[in-house]
């Protein structure tokens, strides 16, 4: 029980958590707001406005340079970490997504009865970059709030 107790009095860990939750709330009410409809997938789906994991990673970040300083060796590994976070998001995963769009048109077109598909792509998988802004200023905000 010590143990619980420890993790959930851990700043940089509380504090990528709220974020996390935080941005996954934004993200089914950013949806609400532009289809009109609750989805269900936005609750613990990727991809959407703003970006879980770039508020997590830089919240935790914020709460590392807090405690232990900024100039720190942990605060500036939080900052590598970070920015492979938001670039990922931004580039690697955007273009995942884009990709399975594509494939999802290929496969529609030459019908689906000649592929096999055992599970269906999916397209929101990264961010754009005013989605990872927002997540990075989430996080900013959380981890100097906390």
């Amino acid at each position: 029980m010590k143990y619980i107790e420890e993790i959930f009095n851990n700043g940089p860990f509380v504090s990528a958590l709220i974020a996390w939750f935080l941005a996954q709330g934004f993200k089914i009410l950013t949806t609400w707001a532009r289809l009109k409809k609750f989805d269900p997938e936005r609750i613990m789906g990727s991809g959407g406005m703003p970006s879980s994991h770039t508020a997590s990673i830089v919240a935790a970040t914020v709460q590392i340079g807090k405690i232990y300083g900024f100039s720190n060796p942990l605060f500036g590994f939080g900052m590598v970490i970070s920015f492979i976070t938001m670039y990922d998001a931004a580039n690697v995963r955007m273009a995942a997504g884009q990709q399975a769009k594509v494939i999802k048109q290929i496969v529609d077109q030459l019908g689906r009865a000649n592929f096999q598909i055992e599970k269906e792509l999916k397209e929101l998988l990264g961010h754009t970059y005013l989605e990872v802004f927002v997540g990075m200023l989430l996080g900013i905000a959380i981890g100097l709030l906390y």
